[in-house]
C-alpha cells in the first residue's frame, strides 16, 4: 500500500488563514516540512481519504493525476476535509476523461447533505456518485476493504475512523478523532495493523477528546501492541497539526520519534 500525504494541517492551515501568531510567522520563514495545508492522503494512486479546499493546490504542487482517482473516501462534513463543489469540475468540458468509469464518493449522512447542497441541481450520476455507508458495515472498493468505524469528533455527526485492507497490508486512518470509543476498539483488536495514522492536533499536549495530542497517541499505540492489533514493524505515523501546538516540524520529530512514531508533512510518501 502506498500512502502519500498530501496535506497534514488542521482546519486553519499552518501558517494559518488569518494568523499572526509566533508559531505561523516561524513556520512561514523556515518553509519546508513546516507549512501545512488541509490534511487528506492519496493511496495507491486511485484511493483519496478526505477532500479537503486545497485538493486542486495538492494537484498542482504534487504533479497528481487526479482523472485517475477513483474513490474519495470522506471521514466527515467539516469543510477541511470536504469541499464538495470542487466535485463540478469532473463534468464534461471542465474535464475530458477518456474511459471514463466514473468516481465514487463515500461519507455519512452529513457530507450527503452537502454533496446533494453543492451538486444537486447537476446532473452528476456515472461521473460522481454518492454512496451513504454506516459505521461497522465493510464495503469494497476494487482490490480495497473498507471499515467504517465511530470516531470521538463532531457532536450530532457519525465521524468515521477508517480500516483499510488491500491486499495484505492493513491501514489505520485514525483522524480526526479524539481517543477512540470503546465501541470501535472492539472492533480495532481484531486487526493486525501494518500502519496506523493517528490525529495529533495539539502535538505535545494531552488533549484526548475531539482530537489528539501525543500523549493520547502513545495509549493508543501501547493499547495496539497490548492487543496484539500490531507487531514490530507496524508504522505509527502522526499528523493533522495545528498552528496551536506551536512545535516546528523538526522539533515534533524529534518528541515523537522517542515514542516511535513517524511525523508526517505535506507530501510524504511511505509504504505499508
Amino acid at each position: 500500500m502506498k500512502i502519500k500525504f498530501l496535506g497534514t494541517g488542521a482546519a486553519e492551515g499552518w501558517p494559518a488563514l488569518f494568523c499572526e501568531c509566533a508559531a505561523c510567522k516561524k513556520a512561514e520563514e523556515l518553509g519546508g516540512k513546516n507549512i501545512r495545508t488541509r490534511s487528506s492522503c492519496l493511496i495507491d494512486d486511485i484511493y483519496m481519504i478526505d477532500f479537503p479546499p486545497d485538493t486542486y493546490m495538492h494537484r498542482l504542487v504534487y504533479n497528481i493525476d487526479l482523472s485517475k482517482l477513483k474513490h474519495v473516501i470522506i471521514t466527515h462534513s467539516h469543510s477541511d476535509h470536504f469541499y464538495a463543489y470542487d466535485f463540478e469540475m469532473r463534468l464534461e468540458g471542465y474535464a475530458h476523461v477518456e474511459n471514463d468509469t466514473g468516481l465514487a464518493v463515500y461519507g455519512n449522512e452529513k457530507v450527503k447533505a452537502l454533496f446533494d447542497y453543492a451538486l444537486g441541481h447537476l446532473d452528476m450520476e456515472g461521473i460522481v456518485d454518492y454512496n451513504l455507508i454506516h459505521a461497522f458495515n465493510t464495503f469494497q472498493v476494487e482490490d480495497a476493504l473498507v471499515t467504517p468505524l465511530p470516531a470521538d469528533h463532531a457532536k450530532g455527526e457519525n465521524c468515521y475512523i477508517y480500516v483499510i485492507q488491500i491486499g495484505n497490508s492493513t491501514l489505520l486512518y485514525g483522524h480526526d478523532s479524539g481517543y477512540f470509543p470503546e465501541e470501535s476498539w472492539e472492533k480495532l483488536v481484531d486487526y493486525k495493523f501494518d500502519g496506523v495514522i493517528l490525529d495529533c492536533t495539539f502535538g505535545p499536549e494531552d488533549c484526548r477528546t475531539g482530537h489528539m495530542g501525543l500523549p493520547a497517541n502513545v495509549d493508543i499505540k501501547d493499547r495496539l501492541i497490548g492487543a496484539g492489533a500490531a507487531h514490530e514493524d507496524t508504522k505509527f505515523i502522526v499528523t493533522h497539526f495545528s498552528h496551536n501546538m506551536k512545535l516546528m516540524h523538526e522539533e515534533m520529530e524529534e518528541l515523537a520519534k522517542s515514542h516511535g512514531f513517524i511525523t508526517a508533512y505535506d507530501g510524504l510518501e511511505i509504504e505499508i
